[in-house]
């Protein structure tokens, strides 16, 4: 009877990458990352089969091989906001690469992760697509914002749908929108620029990317915001009231169905939370759809992990 075994040393020229891979291989999904990225990489295999009469090995030497292997760069549109920042630090942290596009560019937080996010200043409406999603694998808007009735569709709705359709058009694979919280708001109350362009943008994120669009619904979100060079601590009223309501929502879940109850009810989000539930979306291929306050909390649970 004949046996055989081997094994295989693969080394990433571009990332100083080694892995030492037996065969039978049971992570399939490392292996399909690893063979489907851009990188060259250099492959040695070593085997050895058994025959009743002894051992005979059989050494091939390193070969060079180019090989598509996946990695995972996100475009950012607004990214230099107070929920935008918060996604491009925890992709970084999670070896991501990333872009972000705003009007202000560079914002002026420090920390090493600063100087690992590409930095553009430009604006939607006017920014050349091209340039900016090739190698992108996902696209993720916290585009929005108040003002006038139609400064708030703009921004909120046109400038998202632009987006939305400038990434299908370009090939990218995922589309990620931070949209926002219904509240239980009676229909005529959610009329207003901002949920009306909220609400457009998910449509067209949910109709162009019907196995692959995430849309994420927080409601009221905490965290380090900052403002002109000023910080404001929103989780001094965030945190607490997010650990409050969530230790009575057994009490509170009756009401739930009232009319604008989440108004009260609704607990806040960590955007640390935020973050990565978005990093969950990019690096999940099975999470897709429209995603709640407790989802989110889940969704971000699993990718700090």
């Amino acid at each position: 009877m004949t046996s055989l075994s081997c094994s295989a040393t693969i080394s990433a020229a571009s990332s100083q990458l080694s892995r030492r891979i037996l065969f039978p291989y049971s992570n399939a999904t490392h292996l399909h990352r690893l063979f489907h990225s851009r990188s060259p990489f250099r492959v040695g295999i070593k085997c050895s089969y058994a025959e009743s009469s002894g051992i005979k090995d059989a050494t091939a030497g390193p070969i060079d091989v180019v090989a598509d292997i996946k990695t995972e760069k996100i475009v950012v549109l607004g990214g230099s906001g107070f929920v935008g920042t918060a996604i491009c630090k925890a992709a970084i942290s999670k070896g991501i690469e990333v872009t972000s596009v705003s009007r202000s560019g560079r914002p002026k937080y420090s920390g090493s992760w600063v100087d690992q996010v590409s930095w553009v200043t430009g604006d939607v409406f006017y920014v050349n697509w091209d340039e900016l999603l090739a190698g992108a694998t996902a696209v993720v808007s916290t585009l929005g914002g108040f003002g006038s009735e139609e400064q708030m569709k703009r921004i909120n709705g046109e400038a998202n749908i632009l987006a939305v359709n400038a990434a299908k058009n370009f090939g990218i694979p995922k589309f990620i929108l931070i949209s926002v919280h219904d509240y239980n708001l009676p229909s005529f109350l959610l009329t207003p620029g901002y949920f009306t362009g909220k609400r457009k943008a998910e449509s067209e994120v949910l109709s162009k990317y019907p196995s692959s669009g995430v849309v994420l619904r927080p409601g009221f979100i905490y965290g380090k915001r900052l403002v002109d060079g000023y910080v404001i601590p929103l989780d001094l009223l965030g945190e607490p009231l997010e650990k409050f309501l969530l230790a009575i929502e057994n009490f509170t879940k009756p009401l739930n169905s009232l009319p604008a109850s989440d108004v009260l009810l609704a607990p806040p989000v960590s955007v640390d939370d935020v973050a990565f539930a978005v990093v969950n979306a990019i690096r999940n291929d099975d999470f897709f759809g429209v995603f709640t306050i407790e989802q989110i909390r889940e969704a971000a649970a699993a990718a700090k992990v």
